[in-house]
Parts: C-alpha cells; structure tokens; sequence
C-alpha cells in the first residue's frame, strides 16, 4: 500500500533535451514543451524516447537537426516580442516600438496603394478592438504610442521610398544593368518610366527593380525620353555606360532610325544590345489576318457588343444561358490594347455560340446570318489565338530572360509549322474547336485552304519579325555547362580553366539538374566559384526580352490613381515606388533617427 500511496516522481528538464527541440514551459518549468510547434506535454513526457518520438513522428523534416538549429530557435524564441511584454515595458520602450510599428503599417499601406488615412480610420479601430475584446486590457496605452495621421503615414512612405532609392543607387553606381522604358498617358498627363534588372549584392540575385517615373513636361520624343533619363542618371552620378541592354516597345520614339532614343543611347553606349519587345512583336504577328478573316473577326466583334454593350440585352442573354445550362452567363468584350482579349472573347463565344446564335436570331437576323456564315472562320480562330494567348503568358512575368523567349519564340514557330501539316492532312489534333465542330459539321476545302494560308502567312511574319533571335548566338557552355566542348570561343574569353573545374564539380551538377538555366548562372555559389563564367553569362541573364514589367508598373499606378486621388504625384511621392521595390526599407534606422512621440 505504501507503495501507490507514495508521491509520483517530479522528472526535471535537462539541456541535454534541447537536441530534441523542447524547453521547459514558460508557465510552468516541470513541463516540456515543443520549440517547433509549441505544444506542452505532461511531465511523463520528460523522457528522452518520449521527446524523439514526437520529434520524428510530428517533425520528421527536423529530425536530422543538430543541436545549434535548436538554440537558434531557443534563441528567437527567448527574445521574441510578444504583446503582454510590449504592454509591461516602459512608456520608452512602448513608443520606440510603436514607432517601428507606424513604419511597418505605412510600408503596408503603401503596397496595398491604399490612401493615407486608412492608417486613422481603419487600422487603429481594429487595434483598439483586438485590444479590449481579446487582451481585456485597455487600448491607450498602445494607440498612443503609433502615430498613424494621414501626414505621418506620408512622411512614413516618402523617408522609406527614400531609403530605398538610396540603396538601389548605391549598388547601380557600381554594376552593369539592363533597362527597359515606357511612356503612357494618364489623363492630360504623360508618365515616363523605367525598370533595371541588375545583379543585387544586398539581395545576391539578379532582380528586376523599379527605376523611377517621371512626367514628361512637353513631348514624348526620343531625344525627351533620353534627356530624361539621363538627367535622373547624372542626378544620382550613376555612368550611363553601366547600362548593357534596353528593351523597348518598338514605337517610332523608341527605335527611330534618326531620332528615335536608341539612337542617342547609342551615341553614349556604342556597345548596348537594343531590343524589340517580343511581346509587342507577337501581338503585331497575331494582327495579320487575311480578308475573310479579318471579315470574321469584325462579324464576331460586332456580334459580342450587340449583346455586351446593352444592359438589358445582356441580362436577358444570361437568363438564356441559364435555360440553356451554359456554363457561363456572360460574353467578353474585345479590347484591343489588351493583347489577351481576343483569345478570350473569341473562345468565350465559341463556348456560348448556340446560345448567342438563338438570341442573335430574335435581335438581329442579319448579323445572326453573317455569324452562321463565319461560323468555322470564328472556330479557327478562337484556335490559333488561344495558341497565341499561351505563349504570350509564358512570356510575362519577372525574371524571363532572352534566351528563355527565344526559346519560348522559335519553339512556337516550328509548331505553326506542325499546324499547318496537320490542316493539309484534315487532321485536327492541334485545333480543339474544329475538331469538336467536324464531329457534327463539314469543313470545306475552300475554308481549309484559307486558314493554311493564315498560317503561312503567320510563319513568314515571324521569321521577318523575329530574324535578330533566331540569329542570336548563345555560346553552347551557357546553356549545357557540362556538355560543351571547350572550343576557340572559350579560349579568346579566357574561361578554359573554370570550365573544366565545373565540369568535374557534382555540387554544380545538382545544382543544374534541380533548376533552370537561368535559375543556375544566378545562383550566388556559381557566381562565387566561376566568376569569369558568371560575368560571361551575364549580358544573357540581364537582357529583358519584353517591357512586360513596365506596363505592369503602369498598372498599378492606374490603382493607385484612383479618382479620390488623381491630384497625387507620383513622381515626387513615394508611393509608386514602396508598392513595386524589391528591397525592404531599413526601418530600424530609419526609427533610430526620430525621437518617439506618443499621440495625445
């Protein structure tokens, strides 16, 4: 009896237990507790097999950990702030991190383009309810301490849009970079602007940064554009000469024989690559249309706004719909600067086609009959443009490099090639329209002879438009490191020697085996161990194939610009700037600088 009525044994935390992932709890020293997921356990559970078992079972990822992972998460999780803490410490303490705090919701609001005054009229609110309803604790203290005004949420956004400007100089002060500039109108204004994609020492990648924007005061020429950017250059004392390519949209201003920009770029920087952006040139390939197409296309065009453009005609279209079981309820409306609209539109009206064509025929019986009479026209092309709407979102995004679009690019024109064959054979594989179109209906030869010749033509523009990447020459060692033969090239660069240390170089391998090409010359260990390989590569790597980011940057200045603010300047505030950088501002310093002053 003695027995069970004697005390049950008290085990005691051991640092030993840390190699497991557990600390004893902060509440209560007798019980362990998870680092990783913050779980405690009874005491029972303070026994090594105990601790290893739900290490492997819960973190088997972990498992393999050596001891100094866990003492720097014991480490983090010792110094972590936490919100007791915060309303414990002292009223210095409080405003010195409030003052963090309104920096980092300014930095927030600044990426969501949102108005200044949200800071005042919505975050506060929400903090002070978090605070009364889940802390019980009363709010003042805190809301005191962060100062969030719609002039201090400005001031917060124009000292890190600043910070981070100066970063970026800094390190294009000392690298070679690749640029790519647009102009757009906003209203009775005209905006210039400028992305740079550069090797990052801060971030030790190659990144694609937003440069600045500027209004243009009278004309969009290219001697403007280029003054302008060179007075932001010299203003900063960046060398024009560290700029290697410029990607443009292939306007008149831009690629002028005489007077366009790259020519006066030119005349600065003999040596810059000048590229044509291959999105621009796409859309142009994808405009060439023969007659009866083209005819098609306006009938199709003008079918979708009979029933889009009409509230009423398109309530009532997507009640048919509905009867009909349709999938969707709703045309697309074509747009022509949008370069995906007409894949869109069109295959939207091939999938409520018989939908369209029985309510066309109570509306308007003669554009119902002209529908009818393009009806494999409008298939064919809701084919060939959704083809065209692939590559072309392939080709968008960050980080595309030439050779990846040239890849992208020569890839698709040897498919036209296939396309074109399986037509001639009336096979339509390649084609999913027509093909669920031939299942009920015949397609004339006549029809098929004129979508051939489309794609003939379609070809011959391609190779015309598209001459300067088919041509381009990109050494065999930058695109199969470890098959290249070192040749006359490698030896005129001097790069025999690191060749051959990466081509016996396993972690290399793996390296090139895990990613892509590009993902592989950017990798920061590459860099560092091949260096003359990696300066090789690199007018490869920062060449921008598309002005893909400049047009997303006027994007989201347009969701900035709303009508509530379309008096903000984005040239001088640094809105616009926050919302599209890479870097991050260094708050810390940026708070050091201030005294903290809680709100009265």
């Amino acid at each position: 009896m003695s027995t069970f009525n004697a005390k049950k044994k008290c085990r005691q935390y051991s640092d030993e237990y840390l190699k497991y992932g557990f600390l004893p709890s902060i509440n209560n020293k007798t019980i362990p507790m998870c680092l990783l997921c913050e779980k405690t356990f009874s005491n029972d559970a303070m026994k090594p097999a105990k601790m290893m078992d739900h290490l492997e079972r819960i973190h088997f990822d972990k498992k393999n950990k050596g001891i100094e992972y866990f003492k720097m998460l014991k480490e983090r999780f010792i110094t972590r702030p936490n919100l007791s803490t915060f309303l414990k410490s002292s009223t210095s303490a409080n405003s010195e991190g409030g003052l963090k705090a309104s920096y980092s919701i300014s930095f927030n609001i600044a990426k969501k383009g949102m108005p200044y005054t949200i800071g005042e009229e919505i975050i506060l609110p929400a903090i002070k309810d978090v605070i009364e309803n889940v802390m019980k604790t009363d709010p003042q203290p805190v809301l005191k301490c962060i100062p969030l005004s719609g002039n201090t949420v400005q001031r917060r956004i124009e000292e890190m849009a600043n910070d981070v400007e100066r970063t970026l100089i800094s390190e294009l002060q000392h690298c070679k970079f690749a640029i790519q500039l647009d102009e757009s109108t906003f209203g009775s204004s005209n905006i210039f602007m400028a992305y740079v994609r550069f090797s990052s020492p801060s971030l030790n990648d190659i990144v694609d940064e937003f440069l600045f924007a500027s209004y243009l005061k009278a004309d969009s020429k290219g001697e403007t554009i280029f003054l302008c950017l060179k007075d932001y250059l010299n203003k900063h004392n960046v060398p024009l000469e560290n700029i290697t390519a410029v990607a443009t949209d292939g306007a008149p201003a831009m690629v002028g024989r005489y007077r366009g920009f790259s020519v006066f770029l030119k005349e600065k920087v003999p040596t810059v690559r000048t590229v044509h952006c291959v999105l621009h040139r796409q859309h142009l390939v994808a405009k060439k249309l023969s007659g009866e197409l083209h005819e098609a296309l306006k009938v199709c065009i003008r079918s979708i706004n009979k029933i889009k453009t009409s509230p009423l005609n398109s309530r009532l279209f997507a009640n048919l719909c509905e009867e009909n079981d349709e999938t969707f309820n709703q045309l697309l409306l074509h747009t022509e600067v949008r370069w995906l609209s007409r894949g869109d539109s069109l295959q939207r009206l091939v999938n409520l086609y018989n939908s369209s064509e029985e309510f066309l025929w109570n509306l308007d019986r003669s554009l119902c009959n002209e529908l009818k009479l393009y009806k494999h026209h409008l298939f064919y092309l809701a084919d060939i443009y959704s083809k065209f709407n692939e590559v072309q979102k392939r080709l968008q995004g960050k980080n595309i490099t030439i050779i990846q679009a040239r890849t992208m690019i020569m890839s698709f024109q040897v498919k036209l090639e296939l396309f074109k064959s399986s037509l001639t054979r009336k096979d339509f594989k390649y084609f999913p329209n027509l093909q669920i179109l031939k299942e009920s209906e015949n397609i004339a030869d006549c029809e098929l002879e004129i979508f051939i010749k489309h794609l003939d033509q379609l070809l011959e523009d391609f190779k015309k438009r598209f001459e300067d990447l088919e041509n381009m020459h990109v050494p065999e060692w930058l695109v199969t490191p470890f098959d290249a033969k070192i040749n006359d090239e490698c030896n005129e660069c001097d790069l025999e020697d690191e060749l051959i240390e990466m081509s016996v170089d396993l972690e290399a391998k793996v390296l090139f085996k895990r990613g892509d090409i590009s993902g592989y010359w950017r990798n920061i260990n590459i860099a560092t161990k091949y260096p003359k390989l990696r300066a090789a590569a690199e007018p490869f790597l920062l060449s921008f194939p598309t002005s893909y980011m400049v047009e997303a940057g006027f994007s989201h200045a347009n969701t900035i610009l709303t009508k509530q603010r379309n008096r903000l300047n984005l040239e001088n505030r640094g809105d616009l700037r926050l919302k599209l950088t890479n870097f991050q501002p260094n708050i810390n310093s940026l708070a050091a600088a201030h005294q903290p002053q809680p709100s009265h």
